[in-house]
């Protein structure tokens, strides 16, 4: 009888030659563990140790309850787009007419191919909702009054989750808001006023953008790398030649580009901040939904003065409609509660406490087990979809994580009249000029796959690839 590491050396030479030649392609599902031991006459122990195998020689990952796949190898159907280049010194100008337009005929669509949130399929909506009527019955006053500190059982849960990525945070650490944007907000109208300068990657969120424009302050927008995010050369030059208010990033998964930065520059973007006083808003609510086998840190992990306002949501994770978000502002806590204060008073208790509960149950972690290797699929899909439908000149980015696609077409692609062509047929998509305040990306725009990828939502892209050929 063979010996049990010459079996489970068979095991893996013959998956990984499959792997190699393309009988297994990236994303497939391998045979259980069971069938292996079946095929191949082995015990579960050899098995077991043929797929640790492949998983540490990065061939295939495991999925919790849905078993092992092909590793993504860094495949590419296409070329990234390009790193931006914004100008560093220029007036604002106004994407305000763009968003405008947008939101106006966002209604008018059937199919949002350009909203970054999970489709209602994809939201485990009976369990949420038990979650909600437990919140109505364990707080003391069903959620009617007015509870200043929010819901410690919510800041508590998103606490413990820091521990796994090192930001190590405490519960009266975190300060709830309703949503991201909320606790961008907050941060802005803490810590900068009218004429200030604050630094944004480019593309950024148009929520931010419009935001910025309509305190008064000056937006510098930096170059950005569609893989690595912000360049952090760049960051260094601009605030050794300006004064700088402060610095918004979305560090992990971006919208629009999908970037995400390494840790090495995490680290020295916190230094950076830190050496010059400069807060750092750190939007990280797309931490959570990483394609790899574990969460990318945040620069909260490396937030040794205080520097950092991490700030984050559930609304791309779980539930939009609850508007549950925090911030967690360092050593600025007491100006920005003294802000919410201001003008919010409180958030919403119940809702807080719902997702609180949703958390303590386990079925947050579960659910997010469940979303990540969906979104991943949908990635592959919307990414060999456009590769075979769309012009053979675009670019497309290849996120890790989160749920955005930058699409770069040729210089004197038209994306605002493809937008206008695409709204004709029930498609939202959004033009990449809504992701900043000078004149570029107009050959740009963004997709989202968020919703359900099915027949529909196939077709839906293939008539979008139709429209830009055209």
């Amino acid at each position: 009888m063979e010996s049990t590491s010459l079996l489970y050396l068979q095991i893996t030479k013959s998956l990984k030659h499959q792997i190699e030649t393309g009988v297994l392609k990236e994303y497939d599902k391998l045979p259980s563990l069971r069938k292996i031991c079946i095929d191949y006459d082995v015990s579960m122990n050899t098995a077991i140790r043929a797929y640790e195998e492949l998983d540490r020689d990065g061939y295939i990952e495991s999925i919790p309850k849905s078993g092992y796949f092909v590793h993504r190898r860094n495949h590419r159907f296409r070329s990234i787009p390009s790193v931006t280049n914004p100008e560093l010194f220029t007036k604002n100008d106004n994407q305000e007419g763009v968003v405008t337009t947008m939101v106006k005929n966002f209604d008018n669509a059937t199919i949002h191919l350009s909203s970054a949130n999970l489709g209602p399929e994809l939201v485990p909506i009976k369990k949420v909702n038990k979650a909600l009527l437990a919140a109505t019955q364990t707080l003391s006053d069903s959620g009617t009054i007015y509870r200043r500190q929010g819901s410690l059982k919510l800041k508590i849960e998103i606490a413990k989750r820091t521990y796994g990525w090192g930001g190590n945070l405490k519960d009266s650490d975190i300060v709830p808001t309703s949503g991201s944007m909320d606790a961008i907000a907050f941060c802005l109208l803490a810590l900068t006023k009218a004429g200030d300068t604050i630094v944004v990657e480019s593309p950024c969120y148009f929520g931010i953008l419009r935001l910025a424009n309509s305190m008064g302050l000056m937006v510098v927008e930096l170059p950005t790398h569609p893989i690595t995010g912000l360049e952090i050369d760049a960051f260094r030059l601009l605030i050794s030649k300006r004064k700088v208010a402060a610095c918004v990033v979305v560090t992990n998964f971006s919208n629009p580009l999908g970037s995400c930065m390494p840790t090495e520059n995490k680290k020295e973007l916190v230094r950076l901040v830190t050496l010059h006083d400069i807060p750092l808003i750190e939007d990280d609510l797309y931490g959570d939904l990483y394609f790899e086998h574990t969460r990318p840190k945040s620069c909260k992990a490396f937030d040794e003065a205080g520097m950092v306002l991490w700030c984050g949501s559930f609304s791309k994770t779980l539930v939009s409609g609850y508007r549950v978000g925090w911030v967690a502002p360092g050593k600025f806590k007491d100006q920005i509660e003294r802000i919410k204060l201001y003008y919010t008073l409180q958030s919403s208790v119940i809702t807080h406490e719902a997702v609180g509960n949703f958390m303590e149950s386990g079925a947050y972690e579960k659910h997010l087990n469940t979303l990540r290797p969906i979104l991943r699929d949908n990635c592959y899909q919307f990414q060999k979809t456009i590769h075979e439908y769309f012009p053979a000149h675009a670019r497309v980015s290849q996120p890790l994580g989160g749920m955005n696609l930058w699409i770069e077409f040729a210089p004197g692609f038209n994306a605002l009249e493809l937008y206008n062509k695409a709204i004709e047929k029930g498609l939202s998509i959004t033009p990449g000029r809504a992701y900043t305040l000078q004149n570029q990306y107009l050959n740009c725009m963004k997709l989202s796959f968020g919703l359900k990828w099915d027949t529909k939502m196939e077709r839906a892209l293939k008539l979008l690839g139709k429209l830009a050929n055209e």
